[in-house]
């Protein structure tokens, strides 16, 4: 289902992925808990296809939840915390 979201986001279908990855992440919230790096990489992936449809409020406060949860699970120095913070300080930058 994941693999789908990610076709259709490189495809430019925000409707079909951003109802996809929101499936995935409630399904890995419910079986892996909140805090698994799986669900917070479907965290990620929704806050990219909110933002890619310009709807950047919610992506930004969506992405502010997925680096405070990367920042206490995997720590600041990691991958996965850093390219989201990246991201997160483009786009509240305007980017």
């Amino acid at each position: 289902m994941a693999n789908l979201a990610s076709t259709y986001r490189n495809q430019g279908r925000w409707k079909e992925a951003e109802e996809l990855e929101v499936r995935v992440m409630e399904t890995r919230k419910r079986v892996l808990g909140e805090e698994h790096p799986d669900t917070l990489t479907s965290m990620a992936n929704l806050a990219f296809t909110i933002k890619s449809q310009g709807r950047n409020d919610h992506a930004i406060e969506l992405m502010k939840r997925c680096v405070k949860l990367r920042q206490q699970l995997l720590g600041l120095g990691h991958p996965q915390t850093e390219t989201s913070l990246e991201a997160l300080h483009k786009w509240e930058d305007g980017e």
